[in-house]
């Protein structure tokens, strides 16, 4: 089974990225399924403002808050990753269980933190998790400009710091996506050169480091290279 995370806060571009990864591979021979992998909090911000209140924490508490979306992702992700293993397809997941890690970490509930990690231990690491980065201001920018939902600064600056403080971050492939899409899409496609080759590989071996070798592939300058066959869980 594999799969690939794209994690970041809202308004990094995580869904226009894995819907474009997932394409990619697709075409270059390596059947790929986007997953949304949301945990609500949209949803039952919606609900709250029907219901007179100005947000979801208003309205089930922060408490109530953070279970509904760690049932919810939980629910989400392994409904995904059932269906890459049915279908031997790769899993190009838009969120995963690091970002409900620093969900949790920026509603200051830590005490949370320790039963979801708990939960979602079951979940393999994917071979790549890419960290996409972008300044808060940004973000909020762009989440006010599409119009759907709203995220206060204060939020969108603790979500950063929390993905930043994880004890996951360091194997995480850190991008810069305050940029136009098209080159964050260069970057990761670049770090994904090992599985956006030609399948069959011209000289009959595997590109992907099933070989027995693990599939080192192409890092921007100042980044360190992804050593695929190596990221498994």
């Amino acid at each position: 089974m594999r799969a690939v995370a794209l994690i970041g806060i809202d308004g990094s571009g995580k869904t226009t990225q894995a819907h474009r990864l997932a394409d990619a591979l697709t075409a270059a021979g390596r059947p790929a399924t986007y997953h949304r992998n949301a945990g609500g909090r949209r949803w039952l911000g919606r609900l709250a403002h029907r219901l007179g209140r100005p947000d979801a924490q208003r309205l089930v508490g922060r408490s109530g808050m953070l279970a509904v979306e760690s049932v919810l992702r939980w629910l989400a992700i392994a409904v995904a990753l059932l269906s890459c293993l049915a279908t031997g397809r790769v899993a190009v997941m838009d969120r995963y269980s690091a970002c409900q890690f620093a969900s949790i970490r920026a509603h200051g509930g830590q005490r949370w933190e320790r039963l979801a990690r708990a939960g979602y231990r079951m979940f393999p690491r994917p071979q790549v998790t890419f960290l996409l980065t972008v300044d808060p201001a940004e973000a909020y920018r762009r989440i006010e400009q599409r119009g759907t939902d709203h995220e206060s600064m204060r939020y969108l600056t603790a979500a950063d710091t929390a993905y930043r403080t994880l004890p996951e971050y360091p194997t995480f492939v850190v991008v810069d996506a305050g940029r136009p899409p098209e080159e964050v899409s260069r970057q990761i496609q670049a770090h994904m050169a090992g599985w956006l080759a030609p399948a069959d590989g011209r000289d009959g071996r595997s590109t992907d480091g099933r070989d027995g070798r693990p599939a080192v592939v192409p890092a921007p300058p100042g980044a360190e290279p992804v050593a695929i066959g190596r990221l498994t869980a």
